[in-house]
């Protein structure tokens, strides 16, 4: 922060929890945004949900349907091991962190006996059903682990826009 508020700008460190921004899931991220001292200050935005979007309301209309490769909705048949990825989403709260280096373990349906599907994960992340993952299981599993929420990214680059638009 110091080195580069010696460089002229200023930098703003905040952490979100992407529940607050619409994301159905309780992850936390960090963004860090500098704009130059001749800018207006970057502000971060404001939570957005009062409520937050449970998990059953993401990915219960999912449910039925079968696994569909072209749609991502397939799943892992990985066995428990140890704690790695064995909880079960509750359906009544958010999703829990969607995590890239869970090597099939990710988390249990609420209520169906298997794993979360690609899609519901993409779900949770808040990526759009049209948005479609061109790999197979494990790399889609560690690109929508990897990724930003989409829905926070949009919240964060609109508060830099207006720093933009100010300016």
């Amino acid at each position: 922060m110091e080195d580069f508020n010696s460089l002229g700008y200023n930098v703003n460190l905040h952490l979100y929890l992407t529940a607050d921004y619409g994301v159905p899931q309780t992850r936390e991220r960090v963004f860090i945004v500098g704009t130059h001292t001749e800018l207006p200050k970057f502000t971060p935005p404001v939570p957005t949900c009062g409520r937050h979007i449970t998990a059953k309301e993401a990915i219960s209309d999912l449910e039925q349907l079968e696994s569909n490769t072209e749609f991502s909705h397939i799943w892992s048949l990985a066995n428990i091991i140890g704690e790695q990825g064995n909880r079960r989403l509750v359906a009544d709260r958010a999703g829990y962190t969607i995590r890239s280096e869970c090597h099939g373990n990710i988390q249990f349906h609420y209520s169906l006996p298997r794993r979360i599907s690609m899609r519901e994960a993409a779900r949770i992340q808040s990526f759009p059903d049209s948005f479609m993952f061109r790999s197979k299981l494990r790399e889609t599993e560690r690109q929508i682990g990897n990724a930003v929420p989409p829905v926070l990214a949009w919240h964060v680059a609109k508060a830099v826009k207006m720093v933009i638009d100010k300016a």
